[in-house]
């Protein structure tokens, strides 16, 4: 599968550059300005280009089988994810790519209250509140969209770097908690459930989450 990567370079889509390319597939990972990148991606074809403009994706998803988005914009720039989201919508109804989006977990249902935990602070704190909202805006563009073949995968409410286990488990729109009350996966485990849902899709058009 000839797979494209935008934000390649971050917490996110390093890890989904690195589990596509151990399971062979061709990687594009495209970068803001591939000069600053402070790490090399090896194996990786490198390409320049912004999620959030519409020619860039469509021009650079041309000849992949999958767009793969993990973009996360600077504080302050949170407003960005719904720019790009509507980019990368528009660019790939033009060429018929299929799209992962890696949003948030903002819009998720809480399991006791059924409350979006956008403004539960158990979940989400004040500090991060503009990023799920955010997120939640991005998600509702997506809800509306008809034409493109998009996924959204929301991440449980923690998400760190830790180990690569392969298990986890996947839900729908409410947040995944484990017994202790706890939402969390590592940011490796969700670069598997990500890639497993590419090599199979199961949520054409849908959103899903992930959790230990």
């Amino acid at each position: 599968m000839r797979i494209l990567v935008f934000g390649a370079a971050g917490n996110i889509g390093r890890r989904v550059v690195a589990e596509a390319l151990q399971r062979g597939h061709e990687v594009t990972a495209v970068l803001r300005d591939p000069t600053r990148v402070a790490e090399p991606l090896p194996a990786a074809t490198i390409r320049s280009g912004n999620a959030a403009n519409a020619g860039d994706v469509a021009e650079l998803s041309v000849g992949h089988d999958l767009v793969i988005s993990a973009t996360r914009p600077a504080p302050g720039s949170e407003r960005d994810l719904v720019t790009a989201a509507e980019a990368l919508l528009e660019g790939l109804r033009l060429t018929g790519v299929r799209l992962l989006l890696v949003g948030g977990a903002g819009s998720l249902a809480a399991p006791d209250t059924g409350r979006a935990i956008v403004d539960d602070e158990r979940y989400v704190s004040p500090a991060w509140r503009e990023i799920a909202v955010a997120c939640c805006d991005q998600y509702a563009i997506c809800r509306t969209e008809t034409h493109a073949d998009w996924t959204y995968l929301s991440p449980p409410a923690l998400l760190q770097p830790g180990e690569r286990t392969g298990r986890y488990r996947t839900g729908g729109d409410e947040l995944l908690v484990n017994t202790a009350g706890t939402s969390t996966i590592s940011l490796e485990d969700l670069a598997v459930a990500l890639l497993d849902e590419a090599e199979e899709p199961k949520h054409r058009r849908a959103r899903f989450t992930v959790a230990y």
